[in-house]
């Protein structure tokens, strides 16, 4: 029973949800981290002057 494929979901499903969600997660940090730098810089400029 357990080699019958009917039970068991195809391989290729989760991974490629997995990696669009590894891939959505990875640009949202990346655009935090931009948003945060432009934020630092920002306030680094308004005290400097």
């Amino acid at each position: 029973m357990a080699g019958s494929p009917s039970s068991e979901r195809p391989p290729k499903e989760p991974a490629t949800r997995d990696d669009k969600l590894k891939a959505a997660l990875k640009a949202n940090l990346q655009r935090r981290k931009a948003q945060a730098r432009a934020r630092a810089k920002k306030t680094e400029q308004g005290k400097a002057g």
